[in-house]
């Protein structure tokens, strides 16, 4: 059953919305204003929203434009209702990405046929996208194809580092586009007094060092192993010669630097306005996530970086969520009991 998210300040029009569509057999969430409607896009992940443009809290325009930022949303068809069908409204809305509008008051047979359309078009862009998704050896195949880099797979190095090795550093010039083999990996950004901050867990299968080659520019931030590392080097040449001479692999790393980008976002969001509590309970959330595992192995140091906080305001917090029963500790490795709770506390 396909779930559909409506975000309407008007009660008559959201309550008949509602049981439209949960007459037609699809699953209807509904939200009062665009502030609710963020939360539970978030949290519900529908496959399409419809939303109106002029509410309370934050306009459609603001909802979508944020939605648009965050990886997990971006692709989500977005329809717009609205009652004012000026061109200016509708070039507004397109440059922010929305996928369609319905102007109010819609034929029920019409607004059913723009949901179901654009819901096929939405599993033929997964289906698409789905296909070029894989391995590095996937990837190293696509660039087989051009001449100028076809021995790419020959010329990549392969190098092994071990716990706390530094793998770049912040302001050197990028010479190699990283893939994680195996192990984990922090990239971080230090202060001037020398404090870490950990912006990005990277495991098996992720890349690194992306942004600085795209840039042109040093890299922003600094990346060394949690753990045993095996990391593949594909040198910055090839790289740019692949992404730029393939309109697959281009379009891919584009996505790749726009959930870069909508991840820090968030992050500053999540520094400027949580509380200590939900800044660990995120972190502790998202490394049971990322890891699949609620056995989570790592230095006080680099759980307090990755939460953004100081190590001692770290080591309470976890005491207070283990005598809340949310969390053990066993010989130093935090064992996450309620990891539903936990998300609780980020609401």
């Amino acid at each position: 059953m396909k779930k559909i998210l409506i975000i309407e300040d008007n009660t008559d029009v959201r309550e008949n919305l509602q049981e439209i569509l949960g007459l037609s057999g699809y699953e209807a969430v509904v939200a009062e204003n665009g502030k609710v409607g963020v939360e539970k896009a978030q949290s519900f992940l529908p496959d399409l929203i419809l939303c109106d443009i002029m509410m309370p809290e934050l306009d459609g325009y603001g909802v979508l434009h944020i939605l648009s930022r965050n990886a997990k949303t971006a692709d989500i068809p977005f329809i717009f209702l609205t009652a004012k069908a000026e061109k200016e409204d509708f070039r507004k809305g397109m440059s922010l990405g929305a996928d369609d509008y319905i102007i109010k008051p819609f034929d029920d047979m019409a607004l059913l046929q723009t949901i179901e359309s654009r819901l096929q078009k939405s599993e033929r862009l997964r289906a698409a996208s789905a296909q070029q998704t894989g391995s590095l050896d996937r990837f190293i195949d696509e660039a087989r194809a051009l001449e100028a880099i076809k021995h790419l797979s020959e010329n990549r190095e392969v190098r092994h580092f071990r716990k706390k090795d530094l793998i770049f550093r912040e302001g050197e010039n990028p010479r190699w586009l990283y893939f994680v083999e195996s192990g984990k990996v922090k990239v971080y950004k230090t202060s001037d007094d020398g404090r870490e901050l950990i912006v990005k867990m990277a495991q098996a299968g992720d890349f690194l060092g992306f942004l600085a080659l795209f840039s042109e520019n040093t890299y922003p931030e600094s990346a060394a192993a949690l753990e045993d590392c095996v990391i593949r080097l594909v040198p910055r040449q090839d790289f740019v010669a692949l992404v730029f001479g393939n309109r697959d692999v281009n379009a891919r790393f584009i996505k790749m630097l726009a959930g870069h980008i909508a991840e820090r976002e968030q992050q500053l969001i999540e520094l400027a306005y949580n509380s200590v509590r939900k800044r660990v309970a995120t972190a502790l959330s998202s490394l049971c996530e990322q890891t699949g595992t609620t056995e989570l192995h790592l230095l006080r140091e680099d759980l307090a970086a990755l939460a953004g906080t100081a190590k001692e305001t770290l080591i309470r917090t976890l005491t207070d969520f283990k005598n809340e029963g949310l969390i053990d500790i066993r010989e130093g490795v935090v064992h996450v009991l309620k990891v539903d709770k936990l998300k609780h506390l980020l609401n």
